[in-house]
């Protein structure tokens, strides 16, 4: 099967082994993988691919990952958080930024870099979900971290 291309925005903190990524997936329900993926499940392209309007967090610890929806997250609530986190960042103070209930960022500066420790909360409800999980996110360079911001403020401009 060809592979699937994502759109949307995403903002992704942490690095290939361990991360937090919020982002709202878009697919294209006209993509060649998408129709035979569609098919093989056996609904249509359209339903497949999702309506590309919901938020979801997912995270991952050397392979140990999940992640879950979040129905009812909008943009102006995802572009306030990258703003919190912004002015934070430019503060260069030890700081806890939060999403909503879901995800809270504690960060200390540490030269060109910031240690940051992500604390993931799925929704209540998700009796067979993901458990809370707090991540090491690691030393993450200031000025990936500010492009990175910027970018996926950018996309839901």
């Amino acid at each position: 099967m060809s592979p699937i291309a994502v759109e949307g925005p995403e903002l992704n903190l942490g690095t290939s082994g361990t991360y937090v990524l919020l982002a709202r997936p878009k697919i294209d329900p006209n993509q060649p993988g998408v129709i035979v993926a569609a098919r093989e499940a056996g609904v249509s392209p359209e339903e497949f691919a999702g309506p590309g309007d919901v938020w979801t967090l997912m995270y991952d610890a050397e392979g140990e990952g999940d992640g879950f929806e979040l129905p009812g997250a909008r943009d102006t609530e995802a572009d306030a958080f990258a703003e919190q986190l912004q002015q934070a960042l430019a503060a260069a103070e030890p700081f806890t930024v939060e999403a909503g209930n879901f995800l809270r960022l504690d960060a200390r500066p540490a030269g060109a870099d910031w240690k940051v420790t992500a604390h993931v909360t799925p929704p209540e409800g998700e009796e067979d979900g993901p458990a809370a999980r707090t991540l090491d996110l690691g030393a993450l360079p200031a000025a990936e971290l500010l492009a990175g911001l910027e970018r996926f403020r950018r996309d839901l401009a």
